[in-house]
């Protein structure tokens, strides 16, 4: 049997559909860091800043959503991905943005003892833990994202 490769790159497999039950299992993991006790705020430049750096754009824009339905300035959403060149946001989220990038980015740099040593001063162990996972859920979805080629434009905070 010959198989399209064009007609296949189109058409990417359905993650949701044809794993249901490891699809669900990412959701309940999802929920589990949103209900973890970390501020929404915080989680959302998590999710909007790793979502940027996998070029996960079905991502950003469900984020970008969740974060202004939430009450985030657009001058803060705007400025993420120079946000070590702005004065918008405060130690703590800086700690958390720069872990966000340094465990997005392991292949090419790791997570130094430095970067980790930062996090560490502005939350407990627990919320440390809790930030790690909420990174390596988001990107766990942005890898969905891209790879399924979700299509942004069609997220609503009122649908999920």
């Amino acid at each position: 049997m010959t198989t399209n490769t064009t007609e296949r790159a189109q058409s990417r497999v359905n993650l949701k559909k044809q794993t249901p039950e490891i699809y669900k299992a990412l959701i309940e993991l999802d929920g589990l860091v949103a209900a973890s006790g970390l501020p929404a705020p915080l989680l959302e430049l998590v999710r909007i800043r790793a979502s940027q750096i996998n070029g996960c754009a079905y991502c950003v824009d469900i984020h970008t959503i969740d974060a202004r339905a939430g009450g985030e300035r657009e001058q803060r959403i705007y400025a993420l991905p120079v946000w070590r060149e702005t004065p918008f946001f405060t130690g703590r989220e800086r700690a958390a943005l720069e872990l966000t990038e340094a465990v997005t980015l392991l292949p090419q740099s790791g997570v130094g003892d430095e970067v980790y040593e930062r996090a560490a001063r502005h939350f407990s162990d627990e919320e440390l833990a809790k930030l790690v996972w909420a990174i390596i859920v988001i990107n766990s979805w942005n890898r969905i994202g891209v790879t399924s080629r979700l299509e942004p434009g069609g997220y609503h905070p009122s649908a999920s």
